[in-house]
């Protein structure tokens, strides 16, 4: 990981073009300004694990309705 140091006003570029820029550091919270193409999805660390948590429910909930619509298609024969 690679860790800087920045003051108001100044920038860091990552690659060739996206900017991340402080606009203001007040109170213990730094406030970021980030400039990047549109294609480019800049999301909040606990929102990205909120929606893949979300995904993941999502997921097994289908995987368990859709094996409870499959059992009940499906008659298994027994031996008996």
């Amino acid at each position: 990981m690679l860790v800087l140091s920045r003051k108001d006003d100044e920038s860091v570029i990552i690659g060739e073009n996206i900017i991340v820029k402080v606009i203001s550091i007040e109170r213990g919270s730094v406030k970021l300004g980030f400039d990047a193409p549109s294609d480019c999805l800049i999301l909040r660390e606990e929102l990205k694990i909120a929606i893949e948590n979300e995904n993941k429910k999502a997921t097994i909930k289908a995987d368990s309705n859709a094996l409870k619509e499959l059992q009940s298609k499906i008659k298994i024969k027994s031996d008996k």
